[in-house]
């Protein structure tokens, strides 16, 4: 079944998400800048849509009636809208490209509606040799949506929204089959006629899809309670270029090597995934939000970690820094209208109304024994209605000519200190090294059993070339990670920002194997070339 979903021109093309919904820079937040970084250069004006300026398609008349005899005419543009609105994802770095006049974009948006259309898309390519960028909600911010040919004559990005919709719902099973361009929103909604839900809740929510959250490995808000998105993968269909390939159904399995999670974190590289099965599970009855104040930073380090070792079940428990407390983040409505101290958290607990408030009380013991004091309720509840928000504010910076950005990284416990001190180190120095300064915030976003991720803001004022300044810090940055034992990306992938440190963390027994797959299965290298393995790597 196919479903109509948002267009991608419902979202900002030069910023993040509605255009109803943009604001400007609040006056408090203006008002304390100064005070942390100094004073910032002033921005170049952003560049109208109507004023950008692309390079005219690369396909032939005969390509375009090749694409049309598959998916229909009409789902083939090649105007420049369409194609500047396909044109990569949502890092700040890809906002500052979309601040010039000329940028780079797909040749062609091809929109495929089931899965022999998204076959017959990916074989004519290849016949071709037209690159491929499959694209979904158009939220990455690791540049794995980069309209890259690389040695191919032309590249086109696949829209997969098409292909959306619930096609079937174990409710005995807890178990619900989508088409992967369901949004995030969509599944929600659709589940929910059935008082079901999946429960992924990560920022990007509201355009993302589900087929993007499994390329991703996404990891959700929620993920304390329902676990990462590749942890509800029960079951996938994947078309490659050599032939569609279906994994996955039983609960559990000694039948070989899990062939599944390779093309959960692959990011189209091998294919692209057309549908999925997911674990779903009722709605929750209740939800109980408590907020913590912890003395610092590695007090609440301490908390949280006994609470995922003993496994007390708080859906959502989160834990900003100092810095990040401090300025008001952590409460997306709070920001800039006053300097906390010490480190806030925030629980939220959800399902049956007698076992959520047992997974609470018992969680509140574990964080109370550990030195956190409860501030109620209202902290975890600001942080509900505006979790989705911060984005925005991001845009609202970049538009006062203040650089922000985020990165994020995971580790075990026993390296959370060393690791968060590295990073911060490194900014800071990569900012000084520019004559510039950053406001380096942090959170522990995601908890397991053996460790965390830590979840980076940076807030700065570099006066150069930024995309060059940043380029610099962040590789320093990428190698302090490293060398202090955390991973290149606990949940926003590797796309071609980290591809050159991918093969420092797997190995190059990992890499061999990555190239063997790539060579299998997509031959001619048409998918998302230059994403997670570098050009001429597979």
């Amino acid at each position: 079944m196919t479903t109509e979903t948002t267009p991608a021109a419902m979202m900002r093309w030069n910023g993040w998400g509605d255009p109803d919904l943009a604001k400007d820079l609040p006056l408090a937040v203006r008002a304390l800048l100064p005070t942390v970084i100094g004073r910032v250069q002033r921005p170049q004006p952003a560049v109208s849509l109507a004023d950008v300026r692309i390079a005219p398609s690369a396909l032939t008349d005969d390509d375009r009636r090749a694409l049309g005899d598959i998916v229909g005419d009409a789902h083939v543009s090649t105007d420049d809208e369409t194609r500047i609105r396909h044109a990569g994802g949502r890092s700040t770095i890809d906002l500052v490209h979309r601040r010039t006049a000329d940028q780079e974009a797909p040749d062609a948006v091809v929109s495929p509606a089931g899965r022999d259309e998204v076959a017959g898309v990916l074989q004519s390519c290849a016949e071709r040799g037209l690159a491929v960028i499959p694209f979904a909600g158009g939220t990455s911010v690791v540049g794995a949506l980069d309209p890259e040919r690389g040695p191919h004559r032309a590249v086109i990005a696949l829209d997969v929204r098409r292909l959306s919709g619930l096609l079937h719902l174990d409710e005995t099973s807890g178990e619900a089959r989508f088409l992967a361009g369901t949004t995030g929103p969509e599944a929600e909604r659709l589940l929910a006629e059935h008082g079901f839900e999946l429960g992924h809740f990560p920022q990007s929510f509201l355009y993302a899809t589900l087929g993007g959250f499994a390329s991703a490995r996404s990891s959700g808000q929620n993920s304390a309670g329902n676990g990462r998105f590749d942890a509800m993968v029960t079951a996938v269909r994947v078309a490659t270029p050599t032939g569609e390939v279906a994994l996955g159904g039983a609960p559990g399995t000694a039948a070989g090597p899990d062939l599944m999670r390779v093309f959960l974190g692959a990011e189209g590289v091998l294919g692209v995934i057309t549908d999925l099965s997911l674990r779903v599970h009722r709605l929750p009855e209740t939800r109980l939000h408590e907020g913590w104040t912890f003395p610092d930073f590695a007090t609440g380090v301490d908390a949280l970690r006994r609470v995922a070792q003993l496994g007390t079940g708080p859906t959502v428990i989160r834990l900003s820094d100092e810095a990040e407390t401090g300025i008001g983040l952590a409460q997306h409505g709070r920001i800039g209208k006053a300097l906390s101290k010490g480190c806030s958290a925030v629980t939220v607990f959800e399902g049956d109304p007698d076992v959520a408030a047992a997974r609470q009380a018992l969680t509140a013991k574990v964080l109370t024994d550990a030195g956190g004091r409860s501030t109620g309720p209202e902290p975890a509840e600001e942080w509900a209605k505006g979790r989705f928000g911060a984005p925005y504010l991001r845009d609202a910076l970049l538009d006062h000519g203040v650089f922000c950005e985020t990165l994020e990284t995971a580790t075990v416990w026993s390296k959370v200190a060393q690791v968060k001190t590295a990073v911060t180190d490194a900014l800071r120095t990569g900012f000084a090294d520019h004559d510039a300064k950053a406001l380096v915030m942090c959170h522990i976003s995601h908890v397991y059993p053996t460790g965390a991720a830590l979840y980076f803001t940076i807030i700065g004022n570099l006066k150069g070339d930024v995309l060059s300044d940043w380029d610099a810090t962040k590789s320093r940055v990428n190698d302090a990670i490293l060398q202090a034992g955390g991973t290149i990306s606990h949940h926003h992938g590797v796309g071609r920002d980290h591809a050159p440190w991918l093969a420092d963390e797997i190995g190059d027994g990992g890499i061999r194997i990555l190239r063997a797959l790539k060579t299998e299965l997509d031959p001619t290298g048409i998918m998302n070339p230059g994403a997670l393995l570098p050009v001429g790597a597979g």
